[in-house]
């Protein structure tokens, strides 16, 4: 097990930390077999605190946040979302009684940078890429890829849909509600 708590601009004491640790392992081990792996960072913001925990667990990321007056309270926030998630998660896995995923493709992911606003856009616009990753590019059928959005909370997933083999994309809206985009020529 290999879960890091960590404070930025704040010590996080002994007692924390072993009430951070118990409290995840035992949400993981009810809901999953195997490793934990993660991080969780608890930094001062504004008058309260805010807790980031990101947990890896066979073949799932899952990431949440809270904030809250206390520490304890911020964590135990995130915490909970994570304990939802999870659970969620596992009644979808029992509904659809099939694998999760398959080996795919590696897929590259870029972050771009935008330019100011104020500034005028240059004749040939050239953003800045900021950040770059490579990634699985996993076979999924589209309700496995909303399960998976809403588990990690990422803003896209990215996937080979398993049905017709093209490549998807799957999105929260500004509305809260998901979007599905199916490209014709993705194959």
């Amino acid at each position: 097990m290999s879960l890091r708590v960590s404070g930025k601009n704040i010590n996080i004491g002994e007692a924390l930390r072993t009430h951070v640790a118990e409290r995840l392992t035992a949400a993981a081990r009810k809901y999953f077999d195997g490793e934990l792996g993660g991080h969780v960072t608890i930094s001062p913001e504004g008058s309260g605190f805010r807790a980031d925990c990101s947990l890896h667990l066979a073949g799932i990321d899952v990431q949440a946040d809270g904030r809250a007056q206390e520490p304890y309270a911020s964590f135990d926030q995130a915490a909970e979302r994570i304990e939802k998630r999870l659970r969620r998660y596992k009644s979808r896995l029992k509904d659809h009684h099939g694998p999760r995923e398959s080996e795919g493709e590696v897929a590259q992911s870029y972050v771009l940078e935008a330019p100011d606003q104020e500034q005028d856009a240059p004749k040939e616009f050239a953003p800045t890429i900021v950040a770059e990753a490579t990634s699985r590019l996993r076979r999924l059928t589209v309700s496995a890829a909303v399960l998976d959005l809403d588990l990690t909370g990422a803003p896209v997933v990215v996937f080979r849909n398993a049905d017709t083999g093209r490549l998807n994309v799957v999105y929260r809206r500004n509305d809260d509600h998901i979007g599905w985009i199916d490209a014709p020529g993705g194959e």
